[in-house]
């Protein structure tokens, strides 16, 4: 609820169920956008797929095809694109950009390893050469545009686009390959939509979203699959997307068959015998986790010119276990046995694709558990570890908010005295709603705000409400107050907090910006799976860089739990209710009163009142939380987009256990 992150939703592990052959040239191919040397029946495979909101109006407007082939003497692939276009636009400004001009991008996942690769994408225009390429994949790091030739020719309202991509060792018959791409079109009307061969988005970053090339041997015989996939009961839950079928003498050659709403699927591939499974042991749908592993392997032998119908796969429809108890762990809780909280987190990474976790539990006012799961990388498997440091997100706010409180208990900043008469806002004068703000609006995030300005269509900061009347949570209010504090007080940001807390609470091996000992050990965040680079912000953000782990971080928890450091009255306005949260269709509202206190969120539960806080930036999720009145709480750090279910029920496993009627 604390956080508003846009991320990406794709199903993880599953090529986009597309398949293509790639079949050797026996004669010379001259990349000039003349197709005359193409072989008269290559295979055309129609671009079908449009995933922008704008479509296109009809065939005239937008409408084409494609075609493959390979040469082993330069190990290259090679594509012929055919395009019909009615309104062809080139940007020639200086600013061109991937969407103001018709162009294409392709992305190539040359590796297909089972256990995750990365995509090489290159955007191509007349005036436009980009390229975006994962940095943890050998290949993908490597690409550039030396690797490529491409051509392209206009006749009419047709667009004849040619390519080479050079790809080395990595293009060997019988290998598959990942491949797909985005056909852009801008019209005069200024309308822009996009059109790809398969499903799936990021297709620039995200090799599950790409199809499926087989680079085919000269002589190799084909073979047709049929089958299907079904719930073991009736149900209206939607079936996965994808069935995955594996050649068993060469783990190199491996597809991914799309399926009808029914479960249906048929996929012409090289004769041989297969294992046909689900691409994941778990399948996510409606915020339920369901089972995919298959009690006996599925296996089927493609025929050379015939068809064969395989074994149909059957999977529970039976959401797998929540794993949450009647009670909380917690109450019972013995350090010598912590089998049941390292089951429910490695079961919970598991269900949801988490590659590291960072974990601390706190009872009876002190540190009773600590762990670390899993890897740091998930391409590189290296091992989450005690010293292994997380991005904090918006953990960050308290933090700071202590440090502010600090300053006012000693009267070098007054909460209540408008921000602008310790210093000037350029960014925002222009509206003098401005000057109402105070360091208390934005530590109970009423200053009217965005967010974040790069929010905003213009990328400008603007005021949504009159400060000081309504909840907007926001980040760029802190940044702000990081502004005055430093003014005030004569100080970098980072001094005073060393100064606040991290010395106070020994809250050590805690970083806000680059430096050597935080690029030693800082995890890789990954989205859906895919390791994001292991980023240092250059100057710290009061809203979002923290770095910690959670053993140290109990050290913060403690302190606020004991009210240390601050006077007893601000102990008691910081935990009491300064805003409603707005709820809607997306945070429905809660069975328990939850608000915001001074940069805490306050929920009056059960077993009394708790206090904590939630981080995401989007290659990072988290969380902490404490009970005021059982001395018990919980911090969670995982280097993931996809964590939100677990660290939605760590509470109800920990401490309150399974909903209650």
């Amino acid at each position: 609820m604390l956080v508003i992150c846009c991320i990406l939703c794709i199903q993880l592990f599953a090529h986009n169920g597309s398949v293509a052959l790639a079949y050797p040239f026996t004669g010379k191919i001259t990349v000039d956008g003349n197709f005359t040397d193409w072989p008269a029946d290559a295979t055309k495979y129609i671009i079908a797929q449009c995933a922008s909101e704008t479509k296109p109006k009809n065939d005239a407007d937008f409408s084409g095809f494609f075609q493959l082939g390979y040469r082993t003497d330069n190990h290259s692939l090679y594509i012929a694109f055919t395009i019909t276009d009615d309104d062809f636009l080139e940007d020639t400004t200086a600013n061109v950009r991937w969407n103001t001009q018709d162009g294409i991008e392709v992305s190539i996942d040359a590796r297909h390893l089972l256990t995750g690769s990365g995509v090489a994408s290159f955007i191509y225009s007349k005036k436009l050469r980009n390229i975006n390429k994962a940095f943890y994949d050998p290949f993908a790091k490597a690409a550039n545009w030396n690797i490529m030739e491409v051509a392209m020719v206009q006749r009419g309202t047709t667009r004849y686009y040619e390519w080479r991509i050079q790809l080395d060792n990595e293009l060997q018959a019988g290998k598959t390959i990942g491949l797909d791409f985005n056909v852009f079109d801008k019209d005069a009307d200024g309308s822009f939509s996009w059109s790809s061969w398969g499903k799936g988005d990021s297709k620039y970053m995200n090799p599950n979203s790409l199809g499926d090339i087989i680079i085919m041997p000269a002589a190799a015989k084909l073979g047709t699959v049929m089958g299907k996939l079904s719930w073991d009961k009736a149900s209206k839950i939607k079936l996965p997307e994808q069935v995955r079928l594996n050649a068993v003498s060469d783990s190199r050659l491996w597809v991914d068959a799309g399926l009808d709403s029914l479960g249906n699927y048929s996929i012409t591939i090289p004769a041989g015998k297969y294992t046909i499974a689900l691409p994941d042991d778990y399948y996510k749908r409606d915020e339920k986790v369901y089972l995919t592993i298959q009690k006996k392997p599925v296996t089927v032998t493609a025929k050379p010119g015939g068809k064969i119908v395989a074994p149909e796969i059957i999977i529970p429809a039976t959401p797998a276990p929540d794993l949450i108890p009647e009670k909380g762990v917690l109450f019972d809780f013995n350090p010598s046995n912590t089998t049941q909280i390292d089951q429910f987190i490695e079961t919970y990474q598991r269900y949801y694709h988490i590659p590291g976790v960072s974990f601390a539990l706190i009872k009876e006012g002190k540190l009773v558990y600590h762990k670390t799961y899993g890897v740091r990388n998930r391409i590189t498997g290296d091992k989450v570890e005690d010293q292994t440091l997380f991005e904090a997100a918006s953990i960050t706010k308290p933090v700071f908010a202590f440090a502010v409180e600090r300053l006012a208990d000693r009267g070098i900043i007054d909460l209540d005295k408008p921000l602008y008469e310790y210093l000037p806002y350029k960014d925002i004068e222009y509206d003098d709603r401005y000057k109402l703000i105070t360091a208390r609006h934005v530590l109970t995030h009423r200053t009217g705000f965005p967010n974040w300005r790069w929010m905003n269509p213009d990328n400008k900061l603007n005021i949504k409400f009159t400060p000081g009347t309504s909840f907007g949570y926001s980040g760029e209010g802190f940044e702000y107050l990081k502004l005055v504090v430093e003014k005030i007080t004569g100080k970098k940001v980072e001094q005073v907090l060393q100064e606040e807390v991290i010395e106070p609470m020994g809250l050590y091996h805690t970083f806000f910006s680059k430096n050597d000992s935080l690029g030693r050990v800082k995890s890789n965040g990954h989205v859906d799976n895919l390791p994001t680079e292991a980023d240092m912000p250059d100057s710290p953000g009061m809203a979002w860089s923290m770095h910690t782990e959670a053993k140290i971080f109990t050290q913060f928890m403690l302190y606020l739990l004991e009210q240390k450091g601050l006077k007893p009255e601000t102990y008691n306005t910081v935990l009491s209710k300064h805003s409603d949260y707005p709820w809607d269709k997306d945070h429905p509202q809660p069975t328990i009163p939850t608000y915001m206190g001074m940069s805490l969120e306050i929920r009056e539960t059960p077993f009394g009142k708790s206090f904590g806080h939630g981080g995401n930036n989007g290659d990072f999720k988290c969380k902490f939380e404490v009970y005021k009145d059982l001395k018990m709480g919980y911090v969670m750090f995982t280097n993931s987009s996809t964590s939100d279910a677990l660290l939605e029920n760590l509470r109800k496993f920990l401490i309150e256990g399974k909903d209650k009627p």
